[in-house]
């Protein structure tokens, strides 16, 4: 979603700065790949007892786990995410989707950490919303951290005489899947901590349509050496009526080895994404939200079905970016799944390995 500018901008920015990376305002020449932050660390929500599930010090075989993803659950989350008209930040049903994904977050107890982080770019405000799973009984050492994202802002830029603060941008697949996915990980994950030997930081990322504004954001606040050995982006799952295929970003050669790590799970785990096409992120149309990680140096992948050429087994989402991106485009719920699966597999198999 993009240009070869903004990629390399962002790959300028983040070689050049020291020890407190920080990405400053910048024109709109350069300023593609950021978004200086102005505020951290708001007040987690406050859940209510009675919904707080009890971690468990249990763990659980992986394949076990990946069958707590309820296909209930994620339609019930796409639906709101999408009732609320549009999630771009300049509309206000974006205020509406960061109240929704809070308060699911809440229900979660002290189990999980909530945070945001708010940026603004030119003039428009963005909110990144984490949540911080710990291990159970000590102390999480300062690196060795896996981050899984996904952008939950939407745009409808696609469709003619589109006006931001006004019109639908419902965002089903682009990207409420990933969305409603990341959702689903927090609330297994979170009762069931026993597996973790390491810190899981789940990001809901906002402003990845105005250019990974989001991301990048929060990229230029990491200090090295950086806490994570590994990102994980989920960006547009649902769509495909012809396979179940998935296109798998990787970016730079440090991102090889994980690349490697999600082929070897999608065969251990007998998920079934077929084809899954490892794709190098070479250029400028491959920016998603993995990008600032890895071009830092961060081993960085992301998963998604639209970057792939359209053949045999890929039609092309036509809906994507316009007013018609709406649940029932959800054509492949069973890929949605299986991405999802992919993710959360690859996500605890690095999780449950010591820090390094």
């Amino acid at each position: 979603m993009g240009r070869l500018a903004p990629l390399l901008a962002l790959a300028l920015l983040v070689s050049s700065c020291g020890e407190a990376t920080r990405i400053a305002a910048a024109s709109s020449a350069t300023a593609a790949a950021t978004a200086a932050p102005t505020a951290t660390a708001s007040p987690t929500p406050t859940p209510s007892s009675s919904s707080t599930p009890s971690p468990t010090a249990s763990s659980k075989p992986i394949a076990d786990v990946l069958g707590q993803i309820d296909p209930a659950r994620l339609d019930a989350h796409l639906e709101a995410l999408t009732d609320v008209v549009s999630r771009d930040p300049r509309h206000p049903g974006h205020a509406k989707a960061v109240a929704y994904i809070k308060g699911q977050l809440a229900m979660l107890g002290t189990n999980v950490t909530v945070e945001s982080q708010r940026t603004v770019y030119q003039g428009i405000p963005l909110e990144n919303i984490f949540v911080t799973i710990d291990p159970l009984g000590a102390a999480p050492a300062a690196t060795g951290w896996v981050l899984v994202s996904a952008h939950y802002d939407s745009v409808a830029n696609r469709t003619p005489g589109w006006r931001p603060g006004f019109d639908p941008a419902p965002g089903a697949d682009d990207n409420a899947t990933g969305t409603a996915a990341l959702l689903e990980f927090a609330r297994i994950v979170s009762a069931d901590r026993g597996r973790l030997r390491t810190r899981l930081v789940l990001a809901f990322f906002d402003g990845e349509e105005l250019f990974f504004k989001g991301s990048g954001a929060y990229m230029a606040t990491l200090a090295r050496p950086y806490p994570y050995r590994a990102a994980i982006n989920l960006d547009m799952v649902g769509f495909n009526p012809i396979a179940d295929r998935l296109d798998l970003l990787w970016y730079t050669n440090a991102s090889a080895g994980l690349r490697d790590r999600v082929i070897k799970a999608n065969d251990t785990y007998q998920i079934g994404v077929a084809p899954l096409n490892a794709q190098y992120a070479a250029d400028g149309d491959t920016i998603m939200d993995a990008a600032p990680f890895g071009i830092a140096g961060i081993p960085s992948i992301a998963l998604c079905q639209r970057y792939g050429e359209n053949d045999a087994t890929f039609p092309g989402n036509y809906t994507f970016h316009t007013v018609n991106d709406t649940p029932d485009k959800i054509g492949n719920k069973r890929l949605w799944l299986k991405a999802s699966k992919l993710t959360l597999a690859t996500a605890l198999e690095l999780a449950g390995e010591s820090a390094r």
